[in-house]
């Protein structure tokens, strides 16, 4: 059976995947959609955990659910772990899915200011981030015409375990740069972005397409940084269509 393994951003859970776990699961796809450690209900792992890590843990789900190989579909920091695993682990990857992220590593800028949210979060809570984060995470009409999807992505991410987004961003600081990975890449690749997402925009993801050598771009207008829950018909067709045309199934 054909496996899809969806990986969550930050600082969401596998709750942000639901509108594809039902779509592809009544597709006939064995679907996998992990909290990943410190999020969600996975226990927290105090410091730092790298991206290495948050592979080693995915493969290790594989292994445990019998599949040798998936579609691996990440979104923001979920698409920079698909990109650790498909980089250490690319005998366990059909093929690749990036949502709205970057192959780019941490600039310095970057990091020092991921340690300090950090430090912040885990002194203060994950409330105050989370507000502060909405904007940029949802665009700026889906806030105002949707709501409920917007209190939805609010009260995920103040739910998160602060120690355990702490850890993330920790680790996240530390990644390497994706873009020799995804140059040697023979495996299919879609890559896809929203119009409005303010964290990685339209002509990132053009520059990550065209790193790849079986790579297409959908670009779903109107979405920001979370074009699944946002435009969610329009990123499961754009899905399903790119599976279909991969041969995968």
């Amino acid at each position: 059976m054909p496996t899809i393994l969806f990986i969550h951003g930050h600082p969401f859970d596998r709750s942000m995947w639901q509108p594809q776990v039902d779509r592809f699961t009544a597709d006939g796809w064995q679907v996998l959609a992990p909290d990943l450690r410190g999020y969600g209900a996975s226990p927290v792992t105090e410091g730092t955990v790298t991206l290495p890590e948050f592979a080693a843990d995915l493969v290790a789900l594989l292994d445990r659910e019998g599949v040798d190989r998936a579609v691996v579909c990440g979104l923001s920091m979920g698409g920079q772990i698909a990109m650790e695993l498909v980089h250490t682990y690319p005998e366990r990857v059909a093929a690749l899915v990036l949502a709205d992220t970057s192959p780019a590593a941490e600039t310095a800028e970057g990091r020092a200011n991921r340690r300090r949210i950090a430090d912040d979060i885990t002194a203060n809570g994950m409330a105050g981030y989370a507000r502060d984060l909405l904007p940029g995470m949802l665009a700026a009409s889906t806030i105002a015409q949707r709501p409920d999807l917007a209190r939805y992505v609010l009260e995920m991410m103040t739910a998160a375990p602060a120690r355990g987004a702490a850890a993330a961003l920790r680790g996240r600081a530390e990644r390497r740069d994706y873009g020799a990975t995804l140059l040697t890449l023979e495996l299919p690749a879609l890559v896809v972005v929203g119009t409005e997402d303010a964290f990685t925009p339209v002509d990132e993801a053009e520059a990550t397409v065209k790193m790849l050598r079986n790579g297409r771009l959908v670009v779903l207008d109107g979405a920001g940084h979370m074009p699944n829950l946002e435009a969610t018909d329009a990123f499961n067709a754009a899905l399903e269509h790119w599976l279909r045309s991969t041969g995968i199934r």
